[in-house]
Order: structure tokens, then sequence, then C-alpha cells
């Protein structure tokens, strides 16, 4: 049984005030709260074997090495990746797809083009423009439609013998849309393409299976998913991943180092330079475990009954306007005020205790393509509950009335 009070106990935060207010916390997809379980497993790290990992000998080192491999290991199952050497611990998404668009600069060239979604956060755009102005390669855009959805006939039309890369998001952070990427995946591999995809937005909400996408590189972050800031997780397919580059030098990633020539690691190490996020790593596994005890199918079912309830409520206030409405939609309603500022709204909730998100959520093209400064971003998780979002409903009212 789906027991939201239950859970919110798991949640120290969600018992604070804000300005003398109860928290109200919905800027979940900026970053999740963290459960007490993690908080416990980061306390237990530094509290009793925090050590540096792989090359000690003695047994702090060895139990925070077995610690940090094992949450490896829960990731690669969680995700159902072949093989755990696929799993590159990461400092978060952007760390891991900087990390691939720097591989390909020595696979690409002048000629070769690369696709890139109108739905994209910031770091899922800029370092595949810093691509093309190091390779040559050109950047093309799958365009959007009024609804927030990616239109699939024009990317149909963008795919050629000269795409070598597409990367879209699994999820838009700014409007919560869900993208086909598994249609994206097998068209971009019927013209030889390899596929990275945001996972940002999805696997606080969805139990993504790699195998079954056929997706190339899959990235995320732990922050999203009641795990710590600062960590992350690239997925490769074990074939690319021997075919990029080393992102970095340094210790760890070293096969033989002598003045003359440097040989690299094997994978997954060949990736993970000098002393890593050990306790963000062994904080991330255990983030894993708890939202697999709760479990995605139930996490999923309850926030949509959330993100239908706060659409229908926000709804009926007059003058509101929602931006993304497309039928597979996550738990974001991004919404704005007829002749008010986003940010003047996100004050006047802060005042009442209500945590949202204001601006362009680094997603600065769809608001062009909206002709606006930004939304109001309401993003909800499974700690939330229907009384939040009333309460956020009369903050919205109170926005609006008083800066009307």
């Amino acid at each position: 049984m789906f027991n939201v009070e239950h859970i919110r106990q798991d949640f120290p935060i969600l018992h604070r005030q804000v300005n003398g207010k109860p928290l109200v916390y919905l800027d979940n997809a900026a970053t999740s709260q963290t459960p007490q379980a993690v908080i416990d497993a980061i306390v237990d790290y530094y509290s009793n074997y925090n050590a540096n990992i792989h090359r000690g000998v003695h047994s702090l080192s060895q139990e925070a090495t077995d610690a940090y491999e094992e949450a490896r290991i829960k990731i690669q199952h969680h995700f159902n990746a072949k093989f755990s050497h696929e799993i590159i611990f990461t400092s978060g998404t952007t760390h891991g797809i900087n990390l691939v668009a720097n591989g390909f600069s020595s696979l690409l060239k002048k000629g070769d083009e690369i696709i890139v979604s109108a739905l994209e956060h910031h770091s899922n755009i800029v370092p595949w423009q810093m691509l093309c102005e190091r390779s040559g390669a050109t950047l093309k855009v799958i365009p959007m439609n009024l609804e927030g959805e990616l239109i699939m006939s024009e990317y149909d039309k963008l795919l050629s013998a000269h795409t070598k890369l597409v990367f879209v998001n699994h999820i838009s952070n700014a409007l919560g849309t869900i993208n086909p990427i598994k249609y994206i995946i097998d068209e971009a591999h019927k013209v030889g393409a390899a596929v990275l995809i945001d996972g940002a937005q999805s696997c606080p909400h969805i139990k993504p299976d790699v195998q079954a996408l056929d997706v190339d590189f899959y990235v995320t972050s732990a922050h999203k998913m009641c795990g710590p800031t600062g960590e992350g997780m690239l997925y490769g397919k074990e074939d690319w991943l021997n075919k990029l580059p080393p992102y970095q030098g340094g210790g760890e990633m070293i096969d033989q180092v002598t003045f003359e020539k440097t040989t690299y690691a094997g994978l997954p190490h060949k990736f993970e330079a000098g002393t890593p996020n050990i306790c963000g790593g062994i904080a991330f596994g255990a983030a894993i475990d708890y939202m697999n005890g709760i479990g995605f199918d139930a996490i999923a079912d309850y926030e949509h009954e959330l993100l239908e309830y706060a659409t229908a409520k926000l709804s009926e206030i007059e003058g509101l306007k929602i931006y993304g409405t497309s039928k597979q939609k996550t738990s974001v309603v991004s919404f704005n005020l007829e002749g008010i500022h986003p940010y003047d709204v996100g004050t006047i909730l802060d005042k009442l205790g209500i945590a949202v998100r204001t601006g362009h959520h680094c997603a600065q093209p769809i608001m062009d393509f909206y002709k606006i400064p930004g939304t109001v971003r309401a993003s909800f998780a499974f700690y939330n509950t229907k009384e939040e979002v009333d309460t956020l409903v009369t903050g919205v009212k109170k926005a609006k009335m008083m800066l009307s």
C-alpha cells in the first residue's frame, strides 16, 4: 500500500517551516529531498570507514572500496546494464554529457551532423555546440509544437547518412513532456548514429531499461532521485566506451606511466580519474535502494494523480496559462499568470512557505519559442500531497490578487 504520510516521515526537511509557514516543497525537478536512510549512509561512511578506495591495503580502504563497488552494481542492476563496468560514476548529468562530447571530438569531422531537440536543458545543448566548433560538425534541431511535443515527422527528415549522434532528454525539465525515446533511438540506429539520452528528469519517475531501449549512452544525477548532489552516472555500451578516449588524466585511470608513454586502465576506471566522490557513490546506491523499496510503479501512479489534480485545480484560475500540455507527461506544471512576471509570483509563494522554481529553467530556447521570459514551475514528487497542491493553488490566487 502506498502511504504518503508514512513516506513523508522518512524526510526530515519536510517537517520544517519557511517564513513561519509549513514548507511546501514543489521544486523537485531541480533537486529532490533526501530520506533519512540516505543521510544515514552518508553519516555512516564518514563516521566508520572514511578512506580512499582501490589503492589501499588497509581494512578501511577495503571496506570503502567494497561499498563503492557494491553501489556500482546496484546501479547496474537498476538500469539493467549488461556489465557493471558500463556504469561510470560522474559528478552528475552535465559531467556525463561533457565526457561523451569530449570523446566524440576525435571521432567527428566536417560534414558530419549531430541532432539535438528543441526541448533540451542547456547542459544538453552547449556541450554539443562546443563539439561542433571543435570538429566542424553541424548541429540540427528537432522542432517542437505548441503542446510541448517534439515533431517526429521533422526528426525523420533530419536523419541521414551524415548523422553521427542524436541526443534528447527522456523528459523535459521545463514542461514535463515525456519524449518517445525508443522511436528516436531505433530510427537513429537505422542510419548508424549513436544516441545519448539525458535521463536527469526521468529517473525519479521511471525505471529505464537501457538494454531494452538499446540506448548507447544514458546519463543521470543522484540528487534528482533522493541521493546526494555532486554524484551521477553515465551508462555507455561497452563498445562505445572502449572507442572513446579518456576525458581526464590522473591517478586511477592509468595502467602504466612512464615519461615516454602512458597506457590507460580498462573500464570503468579509464573515465574515473582521481579520487572520486566515494561517499556520494555509496549514498547513490542507498537512494536507489530506498526508491525501489517504495516501487517505481507505485511512484508513477501516485505522481500521475498529483499531476492531474494540480492541472485541474490550477486551470480553474482565470488568467493562468499552462505551458506543456503533452498527453505523455510527468508531474510538472509550468505556468504563468497573465500580465505578471513569474519571478514576482515565485517571491509571493516563497513568503507563504511554498518552494517553486521560476525563470527559464536552463531551457531558454523553449521560452523563446513561447515568447515568454520564463514560467513558474511546480514539480511534484511521491512525497507531496494533494493538500500541498491546494496550498499552492491558494498561494497563486493570493499572488494574482496582490500583483494584478
